[in-house]
C-alpha cells in the first residue's frame, strides 16, 4: 500500500512538472509573430510520415541514421512496457499482464531485444562523440553545456535499458526458486544470458536487485521526461509538429514583405496604399525574437543540435565563422533568457538585450543562401528565413549593410542595374561585335 502510494505521488509530480514546463515553453513560442500556416494539409501529413516518422532525411548519413532508428524506434517499442509497470505501480501488483500465459515472456523478450538496440546505439554514439570525436560534435558551438546534454541523454538511455535486463533476469531466478510475490511467467531470451551472473546470490539479494531496478526504470524515466524540456532532446515532442508547419515552397523561395509589396504595387499604381485601421508601424525584418515568427521560435526548439546544416555549409567549410546550428541555437538561449526574466517580471517586460547579442554580422553576411543546411536538416527547419529576417533588420532599419552592398544599392537606385554603367551606356560593349540595336 505505501509502494502504491509513493508510486502515485511521483507519476502525479512527473506529470504536473511536465505540464508547467511544457506551458511555459509554449508561452515561450507564442512570443513570436503570428503567421497562418493551414495549407496543404495532406501534403503536410505526408511530411509527418515520411521525415518525422520514417527519418527519410537521416540517410545522408546512413550508418548514423540505422542506429538512430535504432534508438528512436527501440526506445519507443520498449516503453510500452510502462503499461504494465503503471499498473502494477498503481494496484500494488506484480507482472499484471502475464496472464496472457506463454504469450508473456514472447512479448517481454520482444522489448528485451529492442532494449539492446538502444543500448548499443547508444553505447557507438558515445564512442563518436567522445572517442573518434566526430567533427560536427566538436564545433566551437558545442563546448560546455551541448556536448555535455547529449553525453547525459546517452548514459541515461543505456542506465534505463540494463535495469530492464537485472530486473528481469532476477526476476526470472526468484520465480525458479518460488519466492511468494514472484509467480511463473516463463524465461525472457537476452536476459537470461544474466542468470549465470546472478544465481549464486541469495533470495534477498535477489529481491532487492529486482526492486531496485524497477524503481530504477519508472523513476529514471520520469525524471527523464522532465529533463527533456531542458535539453535539445524536446525534438522527440516537437519534431511532428514542427515538420508538419514545413515551408512547402521552392526551397530557395524567399517570402516577400507584405508592407514591402504593398509600397511596390502602390508605386506601380500610383495610388496612395490604403490604410488599414488599427495597422501597425511597419518593422522591417528581426532583431530580436519578438520580431520572429513563431515558426522560427519553435524551429529553435526542434534543434536536435546534430550538426548536419554546418557540415554541409559551405560558409563553415571554408572557415567562415557561420554555423547554422549556432543560430538556431542562439535564438533558443535568447528565447529563453527572455521567458525567464517574463517569469520574474510580466509579459511586458524588455531588457536591453537582442539577438545581436548572440549572432555578429560577420556570420550573418556570410551566408550565400544556398540552403544547403535547410535540406539537410532532419526535422525541417529553414534556418536561411532566419538569416534573411534579421538581414533585413541591419539593411532597412539600421542602413548598416556592407559597403560592398551599398555600392550596389546606388547603382541599382542610379543606373537601374547593379553595375556602375549608366543606361545610356548600358549597351557600349557590343559596339565592336556589330550587334545592331532593335
Amino acid at each position: 500500500m505505501i509502494s502504491s502510494i509513493i508510486f502515485v505521488l511521483l507519476l502525479a509530480a512527473a506529470v504536473a512538472f511536465f505540464s508547467w514546463n511544457i506551458k511555459k515553453i509554449s508561452r515561450n513560442i507564442k512570443l513570436g509573430k503570428d503567421v497562418e500556416i493551414k495549407d496543404n494539409r495532406k501534403k503536410r501529413w505526408w511530411l509527418v510520415l515520411k521525415v518525422a516518422i520514417g527519418q527519410s532525411k537521416m540517410f545522408g548519413f546512413p550508418i548514423a541514421a540505422i542506429l538512430h532508428i535504432f534508438v528512436y524506434a527501440g526506445f519507443i517499442l520498449v516503453n510500452i512496457e510502462l503499461i504494465e509497470i503503471f499498473i502494477d505501480g498503481i494496484a500494488g501488483t506484480h507482472r499484471v499482464l502475464s496472464f496472457t500465459g506463454g504469450f508473456y515472456p514472447v512479448i517481454v523478450s520482444f522489448f528485451e531485444f529492442f532494449a539492446l538496440l538502444v543500448i548499443i546505439g547508444c553505447l557507438i554514439f558515445l564512442i563518436r562523440r567522445n572517442i573518434l570525436k566526430t567533427e560536427r560534435f566538436w564545433k566551437p558551438e558545442m563546448k560546455g553545456w551541448p556536448r555535455l546534454d547529449a553525453n547525459i541523454i546517452l548514459i541515461a538511455e543505456v542506465v534505463l535499458m540494463l535495469s530492464i535486463f537485472f530486473m528481469n533476469a532476477s526476476d526470472a531466478i526468484l520465480q525458479t526458486r518460488g519466492v511468494e510475490h514472484y509467480d511463473k511467467v516463463g524465461s525472457f531470451f537476452f536476459s537470461s544470458a544474466l542468470i549465470p551472473l546472478l544465481n549464486n546470490l541469495p533470495s534477498d539479494t535477489l529481491i532487492f536487485i529486482e526492486r531496485l531496478c524497477w524503481w530504477l526504470h519508472i523513476v529514471g524515466i520520469f525524471l527523464f521526461l522532465n529533463y527533456i524540456p531542458y535539453s535539445k532532446h524536446f525534438h522527440v515532442f516537437l519534431s511532428f509538429v514542427n515538420v508538419f508547419y514545413s515551408k512547402l515552397d521552392p526551397t530557395g523561395k524567399i517570402a516577400n514583405m507584405p508592407s514591402i509589396t504593398k509600397e511596390v504595387k502602390s508605386m506601380l499604381s500610383g495610388e496612395e496604399p490604403p490604410v488599414e485601421e488599427g495597422e501597425e508601424e511597419v518593422a522591417f525584418g528581426a532583431h530580436d525574437v519578438r520580431q520572429l515568427t513563431w515558426k522560427h521560435l519553435m524551429d529553435s526548439y526542434t534543434c536536435t543540435e546534430c550538426g548536419r546544416c554546418t557540415s554541409v555549409c559551405p560558409a563553415n567549410i571554408t572557415g567562415k565563422k557561420l554555423s547554422p546550428r549556432k543560430l538556431v541555437m542562439d535564438v533558443r538561449d535568447r528565447l529563453e533568457l527572455l521567458g525567464k526574466n517574463i517569469d520574474k517580471n510580466g509579459m511586458d517586460y524588455t531588457d536591453d538585450k537582442s539577438l545581436f547579442d548572440y549572432i555578429t554580422a560577420e556570420e550573418i553576411w556570410a551566408c550565400t543562401t544556398c540552403n544547403a543546411c535547410t535540406v539537410a536538416c532532419p526535422v525541417n527547419i529553414d534556418q536561411v528565413s532566419l538569416i534573411l529576417e534579421l538581414r533585413r533588420y541591419i539593411v532597412m532599419e539600421q542602413a548598416a549593410s556592407p559597403g560592398e552592398l551599398n555600392t550596389i544599392f546606388n547603382n541599382i537606385e542610379n543606373n537601374g542595374a547593379p553595375w556602375q554603367f549608366s543606361q545610356d551606356d548600358r549597351m557600349l560593349w557590343a559596339e565592336e561585335l556589330y550587334i545592331k540595336e532593335k
